[in-house]
C-alpha cells in the first residue's frame, strides 16, 4: 500500500485516537501523543500541513511496532 501524500499532523493525530493516542503536550509546532494501549507509548508529530513522506513512514513504523502489528495492515486500517 502506498503512503498517503496529502496528509496533516492534525489529521493523523484524529486518526490515531483509534489506537487511544491522545494529545499529551505541545511545543512550537511538535505535538507529543500519548497511549496507554498495550503500554505506554509517546510519539512526536510536527503539526504541519503535510508531513513528509518519511517523517510519516516513521510515525507509522513506530506505532506500529508498538502495536506488534505489520506497518502495512495499520495503513490499511488507518486509511
Amino acid at each position: 500500500m502506498r503512503i498517503p501524500r496529502e496528509i496533516s499532523g492534525l489529521e493523523l493525530a484524529g486518526l490515531l485516537k483509534k489506537y487511544g493516542y491522545q494529545i499529551s503536550r505541545q511545543t512550537g509546532s511538535h505535538m507529543r501523543l500519548t497511549t496507554l494501549q498495550q503500554g505506554e507509548h509517546h510519539i512526536t508529530i510536527p503539526a504541519h500541513q503535510y508531513l513528509k513522506i518519511g517523517t510519516l513512514s516513521g510515525i507509522l513504523g513506530a506505532v506500529a511496532d508498538h502495536l506488534q502489528m505489520d506497518k502495512t495492515d495499520l495503513m490499511k486500517e488507518l486509511f
